[in-house]
């Protein structure tokens, strides 16, 4: 496989799971929590740098893989942080998972229900061996090793097009 061919799949698979995050949660209604939502920028990124490195060509291409798969680490390692605090194995950041309200008045916990956001990091709303947060993080790990295949590895040789004498 060419350099090109391993950026435009490293891209498209940003895109993929991007575009599948878009669609669980609008046409399947699954409403992301905070860390979802920040999951989605560093594929953002790949598929941008993914098109950039295309078009701009082969002199800055391992420059543009590089990023893309700093990139593609940032939403594994988002990822993976998300999975364990979806199975309590750490705590999340205050703003997506639920608190202790067990010392709260019933005034202060009707307060912090109207304050608390709809929906926590917490809570597992699929999962399938993995939760979606653990998929993301397996998935990008393979999409960080094709970026830096194509950043730090040789290229596969070509054929020539030219009959050797």
């Amino acid at each position: 496989m060419t350099d090109y061919g391993r950026i435009f799949l490293a891209g498209a698979g940003s895109a993929a799971l991007l575009i599948g995050a878009l669609i669980s949660q609008y046409v399947g209604g699954l409403a992301p929590c905070p860390m979802c939502i920040w999951q989605r920028w560093p594929h953002a990124a790949a598929v941008l740098l993914a098109l950039v490195a295309i078009t701009i060509g082969w002199r800055f291409r391992r420059a543009f893989s590089g990023l893309g798969g700093l990139a593609a680490l940032a939403t594994a390692a988002i990822g993976a942080f998300h999975a364990g605090v979806e199975q309590d194995w750490w705590d999340g950041p205050g703003t997506c998972t639920a608190p202790d309200h067990s010392t709260l008045s019933a005034d202060e916990l009707l307060a912090a229900i109207e304050s608390a956001p709809l929906v926590r990091c917490d809570d597992i709303v699929w999962q399938l061996g993995l939760t979606l947060a653990g998929w993301n993080a397996v998935i990008s790990l393979g999409l960080a090793a094709l970026w830096a295949w194509t950043a730090y590895l040789p290229s596969l040789p070509q054929a020539s097009s030219s009959a050797s004498q």
